[in-house]
């Protein structure tokens, strides 16, 4: 996919721009036809995701992430040139979050632990800043 609104999209979902992030990959799918428009669909419901769960609105978040991890599964361990075998992985942790909070628990979480999306075979830790493939 060479697209501008793209990169764009993936580097304000890294930069935790969540709703930013959705305007510039949705002006994108709706441009898209084929597999990649269900791809694109999925990461717009993470990014979403993450963001009703930053404003608390577990609900919400639960939501998204189940609908945009089920397209995304199609996509795994990589697409596009973007490793999502474990980025899923760390949204379901995420999402098992959102979850409870629905069941009356508090969610302890670290914004600085959200993931992001990486380039496929390259997964670099936020805490550590090591690379591993």
């Amino acid at each position: 996919m060479r697209d501008d609104r793209f990169n764009r999209g993936i580097e304000e979902f890294n930069g935790r721009r969540y709703f930013e992030c959705h305007d510039l990959v949705e002006d994108l799918w709706h441009d898209t036809r084929g597999r990649d428009r269900l791809f694109l669909q999925g990461l717009i419901q993470v990014s979403v995701g993450f963001y009703h769960f930053l404003n608390s609105n577990y609900k919400g978040a639960a939501s998204q992430f189940t609908r945009g991890l089920g397209k995304l599964d199609g996509y795994r361990p990589s697409y596009r040139g973007l490793e999502l075998g474990r980025f899923t992985m760390e949204v379901v942790r995420w999402l098992a979050m959102a979850e409870e909070s629905l069941r009356g628990g508090a969610p302890e979480f670290d914004e600085s632990e959200i993931p992001k999306l990486h380039p496929d075979g390259l997964h670099v830790s936020e805490q550590t800043g090591s690379v591993s493939p």
